[in-house]
């Protein structure tokens, strides 16, 4: 009798475990940001998720996909841009999955597939460019590489939303040059401001020169307001007779004619 137990408890246990696994393969739980791709009997047959999934066992297979965003290291690419200057660009690609179909279907790692493609176009993209746009235009870069990896991502039910170029690094004698241009730019420049200004001032002179020669008593009250602010100084000793230009004229005339 004791035999009897011992079978129908292994027997119980049996049909429990059978059970249990027949559970555990037939239920599923996918979370909020997963999807499951369902495939019966090898052939896709639908997405399923979030929630509570029930397979048949053994018939049915789900492959889970995240759908949140994934950011994308690019590792150091070297890049020979188009006036033949040798740079090191990293960057960095953020992408989703929006249709877990495509991205399981289509290709058989997504995430390498995008990591490779983002690696290429880099370098495609930034070698079709000067240094200068490199580092001054960068938000127009990042914009192209997007467009064309989110083009070609598509198929693979995939979308880049944003790629970031993170460092442009330059060999040492390539910095210095850069520090000499910048340098000889600005002084080109403050010589250009300066030659500006010289010659702002000088029409601005002879501006006032023609009013004062035109303005009857214009010269004079000139002279009076020169008298005054030297005047305004206390400790000024200097004593100022203003005497008419035309008078020196005529006087250095009659000179001349005198000695003649």
């Amino acid at each position: 009798m004791l035999e009897q137990i011992g079978l129908n408890i292994g027997i119980l246990l049996l049909v429990v475990a059978v059970l249990g696994g027949f559970l555990s393969a037939a239920i599923k739980i996918l979370r909020e940001y997963e999807r499951g791709v369902v495939f019966t009997l090898g052939r896709y047959t639908g997405t399923v998720g979030p929630g509570l999934v029930i397979l048949i066992p053994y018939i049915q297979q789900m492959v889970k996909v995240d759908m949140r965003i994934f950011a994308e290291d690019v590792p150091s690419q070297d890049v020979i841009s188009q006036d033949n200057v040798s740079v090191k660009v990293n960057a960095v690609i953020y992408y989703r999955v929006v249709d877990a179909e495509k991205a399981i279907n289509k290709v058989s790692d997504y995430a390498m597939a995008t990591s490779q493609l983002a690696q290429t176009t880099l370098r495609s993209v930034l070698g079709k460019h000067d240094l200068d746009e490199m580092l001054a235009e960068r938000d127009k870069l990042n914009k192209d590489i997007q467009q064309i990896l989110d083009s070609q991502t598509d198929a693979w039910g995939i979308k880049v939303s944003n790629v970031e170029i993170k460092h442009v690094d330059l060999d040492p004698s390539m910095i210095r040059a850069i520090a000499r241009q910048a340098e000889a730019e600005r002084e080109r420049r403050a010589k250009v401001i300066s030659a500006e200004g010289e010659a702002q001032a000088a029409q601005k002179l002879a501006d006032a020169a023609q009013t004062l020669g035109t303005q009857e008593g214009a010269m004079q009250l000139r002279y009076l307001s020169t008298l005054q602010q030297l005047g305004a100084d206390e400790g000024a000793n200097t004593i100022v007779f203003p005497m008419p230009i035309d008078l020196l004229g005529n006087l250095s005339r009659s000179l001349g004619g005198k000695k003649e």
